[in-house]
């Protein structure tokens, strides 16, 4: 490969991997929660601008999304189809089907040695310079559910993992600002209604991988917007992390957010991720005029260093702390014996807990680079840190100049509405049906008719007709459409069972929630299938705590689900999903004899997954069969959607046994 070529080529990267599974066809009615919400002393010591933005644009559920939790823990190989962005100095590897992750770059440095006259040169000596894991592995740690570590994610949406991060995106080849190739990502974020699009490049003989980041709001609304770009990076002994700052926010998972020195605080260098003893965030406070850039380097000074185009304000560490759960956590997210990660991140928000206002019409656009940085390591791992982070920071502006990302940046945004060539990866139909329904235009960012399928097919004909159809066979309701929108198209549909479930699904996640429920009491009297709207009902008296009436209906609704399941992977995960709940709020209202029934109806293969194992610990302790429960836990099993801050593992134990806490099932994310 000439100095000066670039190529974008496809590829198939096989890793040990465990399916994802169906998506859960319940609709997720209840709130989100999670380490991500504050105490209300911490709200209210916040300064003024801070407790605006964290206040603003908080979710009230993730519909319409559905949740991505039927994935379990047996792996196997698996092939996925990859891009493969490449030149002289850098690889980069990029998995368009899975949120558009950079699960790899890899720079190629030259061989220490020169080759003897006349001989061939040596080959360039290769340095991942990213946390690549060996497998995937589903966890419950995204907003929707199933994300996987490691690599270059891009976060759109709310605070946390985005939706899409096991979702697959648009790609396809555009022209760069070089005349090179560029890999443009693309997709419709479904929980702000925002198209965004994310173009990949690397500049002639450049050591840096480029990414151009741009999202539009076309409606006449304003949309909350967040956005972090996320990389993990190796950990070891000696990796520190440097930033621009002398101050950060801190924030465990205890729900407070302060503001502390960096890098000592409490008797500590926590600049270094092992230093910590439990996972937390640090948002490293950026002076005004410094240019934003994140570092993370091992002990001999080399890593990787990320920077952008002032927009993007906001730099933060995350680490998972030296303690048995952190450690848990790694060991959980990939194989036994694999080495750990940190988080280096770059987002829009001083904090991650924080969403600006994109006014209608308008658009939010920067570039970020990634790439090598090797610094004098007596310097950047010395005790002076204004010298560690000078020494970074004079590294990089001779690599990278700030001008030169300014004037990179400038010439992509030339680009940034060209349309697409070859295509390489498609996406989800969703951005389709709303360009179909609005008319939206979106240079750039095609999302036409033939994205168009089966989840988007009901509510097209909705849309030409006025009428919700009759399914076309037997399975659970599909998902539901709740923007305005389609709420007042289905206000002003002819009532039906269907039609009535959804929009009691859209009354709910507008706030109408006594209207929800008339609408799905209404299709109760006249659906042939009551499952779905008796699960609904359910989850209205659990969140208004009626516990025994949700119990009720949760019962009811399970039985009904089991008479009219047809088999196959729709059906079983809606088993799964609805016996949880049922067994769940059963044992809430303390009638064990009837949540035995419901364990008894579940499938085997069913009573053998992880959660249902922690169920049924739970059930044996409530019909006082402690030593038997304990048996459970002795046995082993492994909850495959823990999700993160859960400490139901934790309590579980606690009611069978005095004694410390397995490490098996020991994944506390704080004191």
């Amino acid at each position: 490969m000439s100095a000066s070529a670039t190529t974008v080529r496809r590829a198939v990267l096989t890793l040990p991997a465990a399916p994802l599974g169906p998506e859960n066809p319940l609709p997720a009615l209840r709130p989100p929660t999670g380490p991500q919400d504050l105490d209300a002393r911490t709200r209210s010591e916040l300064p003024r601008d801070m407790a605006r933005q964290v206040g603003y644009g908080r979710l009230r559920g993730l519909l319409p999304v559905r949740l991505l939790d039927g994935y379990q823990r047996c792996r196997t190989d698996t092939a996925f189809d990859a891009v493969v962005i490449e030149n002289a100095h850098l690889r980069a590897t990029v998995l368009p089907g899975l949120g558009g992750r950079v699960v790899s770059l890899v720079a190629k440095e030259p061989a220490p040695a020169p080759a003897p006259d006349g001989a061939p040169e040596p080959p360039p000596v290769e340095r991942e310079l990213l946390y690549r894991n060996p497998v995937f592995q589903p966890a419950a740690f995204g907003l929707a559910g199933a994300w996987f570590s490691g690599g270059i994610e891009w976060n759109i949406g709310a605070t946390g993992h985005t939706v899409l991060a096991c979702r697959p995106l648009h790609a396809a080849l555009v022209t760069g600002p070089d005349g090179g190739p560029v890999l443009r990502l693309w997709e419709w974020e479904r929980l702000r209604d925002l198209p965004f699009q994310v173009d990949l490049w690397l500049p002639a003989d450049s050591r840096h991988l480029y990414a151009g980041i741009r999202v539009r709001n076309p409606h006449e609304r304003p949309a909350p917007l967040s956005w972090w770009s996320n990389t993990a990076v190796p950990e070891t002994p000696g990796t520190r992390v440097l930033a621009p700052a002398e101050e950060a926010w801190h924030h465990g998972y205890e729900r407070t957010l302060r503001r502390i020195p960096v890098p000592h605080w409490e008797g500590a260098d926590r600049s270094y991720p092992l230093h910590g003893e439990h996972p937390a965030d640090y948002f490293y406070d950026l002076p005004d005029e410094a240019r934003p850039w994140i570092a993370s380097l091992g002990p001999d000074g080399r890593g990787l260093v990320q920077t952008s185009t002032d927009l993007l304000r906001g730099r933060k560490l995350f680490l998972w702390g030296a303690g048995t759960g952190g450690r848990r956590w790694q060991e959980w997210l990939t194989e036994p014996g694999t080495p750990g990660y940190a988080e280096i991140q770059a987002g829009l928000t001083r904090t991650q807990l924080e969403h600006l206002r994109l006014p209608p019409g308008a658009a939010c656009a920067w570039l970020e680079a990634y790439g090598p940085l090797a610094a004098d390591p007596a310097l950047v791992h010395g005790a002076d840190w204004s010298a560690a982070r000078a020494e970074a920071a004079a590294r990089l502006a001779e690599d990278l100049p700030r001008a030169r990302v300014e004037e990179a940046y400038a010439a992509w945004l030339d680009c940034a509405d060209a349309e697409p060539g070859e295509r390489l990866a498609t996406g989800s139909g969703w951005g389709a049906l709303e360009v179909l329904r609005a008319g939206h235009e979106l240079p750039g960012t095609p999302f036409g008719k033939d994205d168009l399928d089966e989840a988007q097919a009901p509510w097209a004909e909705l849309l030409r007709t006025g009428a919700f159809p009759a399914p076309r066979r037997a399975a659970p309701p599909g998902p539901t459409l709740v923007a305005p929108h389609w709420r007042d198209m289905l206000e002003t549909a002819p009532a039906d069972p269907l039609t009535e479930y959804h929009l009691g699904v859209a009354q709910w996640h507008a706030g109408d929630l006594a209207q929800a429920v008339r609408s799905w009491e209404r299709g109760l009297t006249l659906a042939p299938s009551r499952w779905p709207l008796l699960r609904c009902l359910a989850v209205a008296d659990e969140l208004a705590g009626h516990t025994d009436r949700a119990a009720d209906r949760f019962a009811e609704a399970f039985e009904d689900l089991c008479l009219e399941s047809r088999g196959g992977p729709d059906w079983t995960a809606a088993e799964a999903a609805l016996g949880r709940e049922a067994l769940t709020a059963l044992l809430a209202a303390r009638r064990p004899a009837e949540a035995r029934t419901v364990w008894e109806r579940l499938r085997p293969a069913l009573r053998e997954r992880g959660r249902f194992r922690l169920l049924a610990a739970r059930l044996l302790v409530a019909e006082g069969h402690v030593a038997a429960a304990r048996r459970i836990f002795e046995e082993g099993f492994e909850v495959a959607d823990l999700r993160e801050g859960e400490d139901s593992l934790t309590e579980a134990w606690s009611a069978l046994s005095p004694a410390p806490l397995p490490a098996l099932y020991d994944f506390r994310m704080h004191p």
